[in-house]
């Protein structure tokens, strides 16, 4: 399975090295430069490079690529799953997943990819069985081990490990009972010109953050549960429950968890939350164009869209902008070209516009096309999708939790052509 391990940062160093087989020289890892230099951008590298002996399978987050090195055909998706797994529980063990924190940590961190594969195959990767195994680092932990010389790993093997319910470890207690979980969708869309939309789709996730006494078992059911496609499940939940009844039954684990991610792709359930009105006209008889955009709310429910960031790359040809924002502020790059609009929370009353000129190149031909502006935005209290949690109930325990449920929409990648 997984020979080797390299985490590569954003300088192409090789600041971590872990080999679970025999040991793989680091100029493996030549072909995965080369095909870094061939991409544009760090996430335009291609996850599975084959070479001469090895499939170089990789990730990049947090500005670090993860890459593991194969010697055999598997499948690809299994590798890369485990690679998110890996920099999930270093930002679990760590708080952050960065260059700086994993070199301060190395020792937790080779002592945690130990216990999550054996012999190259993945063994332990649920969180809190490896909390049990390898102790998180804490300041007084940190400075007891230095001073005597222990470890961080524990004495006894975890209880999890050894049940039917291997993501929950037994006797757990709490004083205050609650469940909470988020209903985050991210919405991809590429709008075109007057405003039609050419492809829309919504990706959701459901995280939850469950800290219950005993051995609760759960059940989650939605007002809409049928908009749900392409739905991947924590292992924890009932799988043959969901296919019957439509309803999500599990014991969860203990503490933060992704319960499950799902995709909606029909483009009738997709509403657009924003539009953009744009003019944009650079003009051939002298150096000066015009740039006008006006963003606005629509089919939001009455919620309020805040955090909104336009961003614009701009052609060659400009080579300044002089332009009046109605609110937030704005720069423009000389050098890259790229136009940033921080506009903040859009009030639907006086719509946030940014308007003004454009200093043209003398003598250079029109743009072949304008540019396209991309969005970010965030409306709380809100699934696009209309997906909604309708109960949540418990057996198992006689207690009464907390219980709590957050909606939020966010952009993914959310282009207007112009």
């Amino acid at each position: 399975m997984i020979h080797s391990l390299f985490l590569i940062n954003s300088s192409g160093d090789i600041f971590l090295e872990k080999h679970w087989k025999s040991v793989v020289s680091r100029s493996v890892c030549d072909y995965f430069f080369e095909a870094q230099e061939r991409a544009s951008e760090a996430e335009n590298v291609p996850p599975v490079i084959p070479t001469p002996h090895h499939y170089l399978l990789s990730v990049y987050r947090h500005k670090i690529f993860f890459v593991a090195v194969i010697q055999t055909e598997v499948p690809p998706l299994f590798v890369i799953e485990f690679l998110h797994r890996v920099v999930d529980t270093f930002q679990d063990y760590f708080g952050v997943c960065s260059e700086i924190v994993i070199k301060d940590n190395v020792v937790v961190v080779y002592e945690v990819l130990e216990e999550m594969l054996d012999n190259g195959f993945p063994l332990a990767t649920e969180s809190n069985i490896l909390k049990e195994l390898i102790k998180p680092p804490t300041i007084l932990r940190t400075v007891v081990n230095t001073i005597t010389g222990s470890t961080n790993v524990g004495e006894q093997l975890p209880t999890g490990q050894l049940s039917v319910v291997p993501w929950r470890r037994t006797g757990v207690k709490y004083t205050n009972n609650e469940a909470y979980f988020d209903v985050i969708e991210e919405i991809d869309a590429i709008i075109d010109k007057s405003g039609s939309t050419i492809t829309a789709e919504i990706q959701g996730v459901i995280d939850a953050c469950v800290k219950l006494t005993g051995m609760p078992d759960l059940t989650l059911s939605f007002m809409n549960p049928r908009l749900l496609d392409d739905v991947s499940f924590h292992p924890c939940v009932r799988f043959k429950r969901w296919e019957s009844e439509r309803i999500l039954s599990f014991i969860p684990p203990d503490g933060n968890f992704r319960l499950l991610s799902y995709h909606v792709s029909a483009q009738n359930l997709v509403s657009i939350p924003v539009y953009v009105k744009h003019n944009i006209s650079f003009r051939d008889s002298n150096s000066l164009g015009r740039f006008e955009i006006t963003v606005g709310p629509k089919q939001t429910m009455g919620k309020s869209v805040e955090g909104v960031m336009v961003t614009s790359q701009m052609p060659k040809g400009v080579l300044n902008m002089t332009l009046t924002p109605s609110q937030g502020a704005h720069t423009f790059d000389p050098v890259t070209k790229l136009l940033s609009w921080d506009v903040g929370k859009i009030n639907p009353q006086k719509l946030p516009n940014l308007k003004g000129t454009m200093s043209l190149q003398a003598g250079a031909s029109k743009p072949d096309e304008n540019p396209t502006i991309n969005l970010q935005f965030k409306i709380q209290q809100l699934a696009i999708s209309g997906l909604k949690v309708n109960r949540l109930d418990m057996y198992g325990e006689k207690y009464k939790p907390f219980k709590g449920i957050k909606y939020m929409t966010k952009a993914g990648k959310f282009q207007v052509r112009t």
